[in-house]
């Protein structure tokens, strides 16, 4: 597997991001593929776990790590492999959903982490959900944001396909626009410029372009029967549960009403729809969310 490196002077003087460089190695093919991630908060804190999703990366978290932070908790925001200051696989066979399960499980197990509550979003959710199913006792609570598990059981969105096919065609990738596009509220040019940071050009654009593919669509799919399984510990998923979706998101509009509905501790958790927010809320409301997170631990 060749792997790319961003190379670090593409990372500096970026907008409300500030946060130390934490890297952890783990084996791949014989190799070290490295992970990076945030870690901002006391150690001994309860950890406040941040799954990103496609195409961006920990950047994305950056006003939910201040509130979290600032109320005592500990925030880890790791990139996943090919994305952020992660290591990038070069060919979009290296892809695959379930190395990228198996990729944070190994970050998670090297670092130690338990008793986790997860903030997931788009392919965060993917990922994630699919640890908590498999591995619940390692999870004290969830927030699922803009996200689902998706089984193939109904056909995805005609939003979901068009960004299917643009991914495919367009001949270069325009990550920062993505986000802005995903977008409710406006976005400086910095913002925009340091979700490109990643990516100096398309051959770091492997994973971002590949993710689109991953997702499940039609009941063939190799994922498909471990994302059942996953579900059936989900269902079994008495912890905290809480939803926290966009009123602006056309990809994943009324997954919370679904995963309300199978997941036992979901019930009687407060609920959110963010007003004014897309796909990626947490750039159009992050504090908001941030402070939703902590009213959740607090609860």
């Amino acid at each position: 597997m060749q792997l790319l490196r961003t190379p670090d002077d593409r990372f500096t003087d970026l907008p409300g991001y500030a946060f130390t460089p934490h890297y952890q190695d783990i084996p791949v093919d014989g190799q070290d593929l490295r992970i990076h991630y945030v870690d901002e908060g006391p150690r001994d804190a309860p950890v406040v776990l941040m799954l990103h999703g496609e195409p961006s990366w920990s950047f994305l978290y950056r006003k939910v790590i201040d509130r979290v932070v600032a109320a005592g908790l500990r925030a880890v925001a790791p990139d996943l492999p090919g994305f952020g200051r992660s290591d990038k696989p070069a060919s979009p066979d290296d892809y695959t959903y379930q190395r990228h399960v198996d990729w944070m499980r190994a970050f998670l197990d090297a670092r130690e982490l338990h008793d986790i509550t997860l903030l997931c979003q788009d392919w965060g959710g993917l990922i994630g959900l699919r640890l908590v199913g498999e591995q619940p006792d390692r999870f004290a609570r969830v927030i699922a944001a803009n996200t689902f598990l998706p089984t193939a059981e109904r056909p995805p969105s005609e939003a979901f396909l068009n960004w299917q096919r643009f991914s495919q065609v367009v001949a270069e990738l325009p990550v920062g626009l993505i986000v802005e596009r995903g977008s409710v509220r406006p976005m400086t040019d910095a913002v925009r410029a340091a979700y490109d940071a990643p990516f100096p050009d398309e051959t770091f654009k492997a994973g971002a372009r590949k993710f689109p593919l991953l997702v499940p669509t039609t009941a063939d799919d190799p994922a498909v029967p471990a994302n059942l399984a996953a579900w059936q510990g989900l269902e079994r998923f008495t912890r905290p549960f809480l939803t926290v979706f966009a009123d602006g998101d056309p990809i994943t509009r009324g997954a919370d009403r679904v995963l309300q509905a199978r997941i036992p501790g979901a019930a009687g958790q407060p609920h959110t729809t963010l007003q004014r927010s897309g796909h990626f809320l947490q750039e159009d409301a992050g504090e908001e969310l941030g402070d939703i997170v902590v009213a959740f631990m607090q609860r």
